[in-house]
């Protein structure tokens, strides 16, 4: 019996596939589609059938067909064989699923505008959705009253403890549930080279950590040297050694709600140095990041900071042919006195357009269901958020993604006001100083005047709202209550 055959992958032809090629533009994508080694195309639907154990039906004529879109290509082999055995084992629900790697936000909003639209998309907290903007022009709907009605999806997912004001929620409002995370940034190391240079490990301070890198780099005698960087580098790593100190997240503080980046000093003082002792590759700053990824594989520096993508990158895209480690970042004093930020993911939104949303949850669900998301987190496509799953996978096969398990001072901090800033950003100003181009006075000044400028003319404008969080705790920020105002 031939099946009805419901699944697009329409893509941009001309792209091949690769771990790069995923999500959208830029390092972003570059990181979700590296999240994951890649495996072999997924089964036909009929033998999707036969291995679910499940006999394949006859598709209704009356059949829904549930439109979803996704910007991840690093997931497409699982996604499509699990898919086929959805659309093999369902009559009246099919899924016709499309991956988008161009221009994703700028389609969804066309898209809309122009009845196009499909009635799932793919949501994650890297995709830079304002999901404020979806909310206010009505086309996200309200996932409350699904997940209320359906208690095995709100098992496995614990919908209501990862509820993010600003990410996936507004208020009372849950608008996407993530069921994966990427971690926080790690430090991935060359073992030997340390080694040879007396270090067993990464030193637990930002000084001693450039201490090591500068005996990496007199060790090295000039073809080897201690850390590299990439673009806008300080984003990468440096930015979650500042959070893990306890300075303020993206420079917001959120208890007297304004921006005050000035407890950064010190961290950029001593960054600095790692340019000013010439313990960086030559010229990595200018490269991106899967240059630097190729340059670390290759041996030609220690010290690379990234997160939870790395595992695959560094097993497949790149294959290292020595021995590498993940450790914890330095802080400033060696102690942990805040949360370092993480990225939840692997969600979906329902569209207002959808002519069908019950259908549409039925397909929501069981993406978040444990049958799905067993074979997801142990391909290694992402971390497990919820305590369900992870008490329900197999680590052992998830390879390096093991090194990268969340630790107890890993959170999702609440999304700082959205403010239209003149001139450069904050991460891009503190980079600067890194590089030695600006003082560190200089620049924090110049931040807390442009910002805070920036603050009170969206708030005078209703462009955005000043954030307040009660019994804000630095390890522990999503526990807090937020409280928006003028």
């Amino acid at each position: 019996m031939k099946k009805k055959k419901i699944l697009s992958l329409i893509t941009a032809a001309a792209m091949a596939i690769s771990l790069t090629a995923c999500g959208s533009s830029g390092d972003t994508a570059q990181e979700s589609a590296a999240e994951s080694p890649q495996t072999t195309a997924g089964a036909e639907t009929e033998a999707a059938a036969d291995e679910s154990g499940e006999e394949a039906v006859e598709v209704s004529e009356d059949a829904v067909t549930i439109e979803v879109w996704s910007n991840n290509r690093h997931d497409e082999v699982y996604m499509t064989q699990m898919i086929e055995e959805f659309n093999a084992t369902h009559s009246d629900v099919q899924i016709n699923y499309t991956i988008m790697t161009d221009d994703w936000q700028n389609s969804i909003q066309l898209a809309y505008q122009a009845n196009t639209a499909p009635d799932i998309i793919s949501i994650a907290a890297s995709d830079g959705l304002a999901l404020s903007d979806y909310v206010t022009s009505g086309m996200f709907v309200s996932l409350n009253d699904f997940i209320d009605a359906d208690t095995t999806f709100q098992e496995v997912t614990e919908a209501y403890d990862h509820m993010y004001e600003g990410l996936n929620s507004i208020g009372d409002d849950i608008y996407w549930v993530p069921t994966g995370v990427r971690s926080g940034t790690r430090i991935e190391y060359n073992i030997g080279l340390l080694q040879d240079a007396g270090y067993e490990t990464v030193p637990s301070t930002l000084e001693e950590m450039v201490e090591a890198a500068k005996a990496v780099t007199e060790n090295g005698g000039g073809s080897v040297y201690g850390v590299g960087f990439t673009q806008n580098g300080f984003n990468r790593w440096l930015e979650g050694v500042g959070e893990m100190s306890g300075y303020n997240h993206q420079g917001y503080d959120y208890e007297n709600g304004v921006f005050d980046f000035s407890e950064w000093k010190d961290l950029l003082e001593v960054a600095s140095r790692f340019y000013a002792e010439g313990t960086v590759l030559p010229g990595s700053e200018t490269q991106g990041v899967d240059n630097n990824r190729a340059l670390f594989a290759q041996g030609s520096f220690a010290l690379w900071g990234n997160a939870s993508q790395e595992a695959g990158v560094f097993t497949d895209q790149f294959p290292c042919d020595f021995e590498w480690g993940v450790a914890e970042l330095p802080t400033m004093t060696g102690e942990v006195k805040g949360a370092l930020s993480i990225t939840p993911n692997f969600g979906w939104a329902l569209l207002s357009s959808c002519e069908n949303q019950d259908a549409a949850w039925e397909v929501i669900s069981w993406f978040g269901s444990e049958e799905f998301l067993k074979g997801y987190l142990e391909g290694g496509y992402t971390l497990p958020l919820s305590d369900y799953m992870t008490e329900r996978i197999d680590a052992s096969k998830t390879g390096r993604l093991a090194d990268f398990a969340l630790t107890d001072y890993e959170d999702v901090y609440p999304t700082v006001p959205t403010v239209s800033v003149e001139g450069d950003d904050w991460g891009t100003v503190m980079w600067n100083v890194v590089l030695g181009n600006i003082s560190a006075d200089d620049a924090i000044a110049d931040l807390n005047e442009r910002y805070n400028a920036a603050l009170e003319n969206g708030i005078a404008n209703g462009s955005c709202q000043r954030l307040t969080i009660e019994n804000f705790d630095k390890l522990h920020p999503s526990a807090g209550t937020s409280v928006y105002g003028e």
